[in-house]
C-alpha cells in the first residue's frame, strides 16, 4: 500500500488502516512525547491525545510533507501545549531562578519515573536535573534540542517538523546547547 492510499484510507475511517497506523506509529509518537514530557502517564495521555486529532485531522492533510512529519508536528505540538498549561504548576516550579544570578534546582516536585532510550543515566537526580534545565530553554530552543539530541531527528527532519530552515534549526541548537551548558556549568559548580 502506498502513502497516498493509506492516507485515503484512513480518511475513509478503515479499520485495518487505523490498526496500522497505531502498529507503525504508537511507539515512535510515545517516544517522543516521553523526551518532553519524562513522565509515564501524562506521555501516554499525550500520545493518546496525539492519536486523535491524528484520526479527526486526516482529512486536513495536505501531502506538503510526509505523513510521519505531519504526525511529528502534532505530536511536537500537544507536548508543548501540554508543557504551557502545565508550565505554573510542578514542571517550572523554579521559574523564579531564571531572574536571579541563581540557578538552583528544587529536585523535590520533579523525577523521571523511565529512562528514556535517547538518555540513559544512572541516576534519577542527574536525569531530572537535566531535564529540568531542558525545560528551562526558551520553547523553540527546546523544541530543537529534544527533537535531536534526544530522540534523534537529523536537521533535516526537524526543520520539516518545526516548518523551519536548516540554518534556523542550526542556529536553535547552537544557543539551546550554549544555554544549557552555561546553566547546568553554575547549578553543578554550586553543588558541590
Amino acid at each position: 500500500m502506498t502513502e497516498t492510499e493509506f492516507i485515503e484510507a484512513l480518511i475513509l475511517k478503515s479499520p485495518k488502516a487505523y490498526s496500522k497506523l497505531l502498529d507503525d506509529y504508537q511507539q515512535k509518537v510515545f517516544s517522543t512525547c516521553i523526551s518532553f514530557v519524562p513522565n509515564t502517564e501524562d506521555a501516554e495521555d499525550i500520545a493518546q491525545d496525539v492519536f486523535i486529532e491524528v484520526f479527526n485531522s486526516i482529512h486536513k492533510f495536505k501531502g506538503n510533507s510526509k505523513l510521519s512529519t505531519w504526525i511529528y508536528r502534532i505530536t511536537t505540538n500537544k507536548c508543548l501545549e501540554f508543557i504551557r498549561k502545565h508550565k505554573t504548576k510542578k514542571r517550572f516550579g523554579f521559574l523564579q531562578s531564571l531572574f536571579s544570578e541563581d540557578f538552583s534546582i528544587d529536585k523535590t516536585n520533579y523525577h523521571t519515573d523511565i529512562k528514556h532510550p535517547g538518555i540513559v543515566l544512572e541516576q534519577k537526580e542527574t536525569s531530572a536535573t537535566i531535564f529540568k534545565a531542558i525545560n528551562t530553554l526558551p520553547e523553540q530552543q527546546r523544541l530543537v534540542f529534544t527533537l535531536h539530541k534526544i530522540d534523534g531527528k537529523s536537521y533535516k527532519e526537524i526543520s520539516e517538523i518545526i516548518e523551519k530552515s536548516i540554518n534556523s534549526v542550526e542556529s536553535l541548537m547552537h544557543r539551546a546547547k550554549h544555554n544549557l551548558k552555561q546553566k547546568l556549568d553554575y547549578f553543578y559548580k554550586n553543588e558541590f
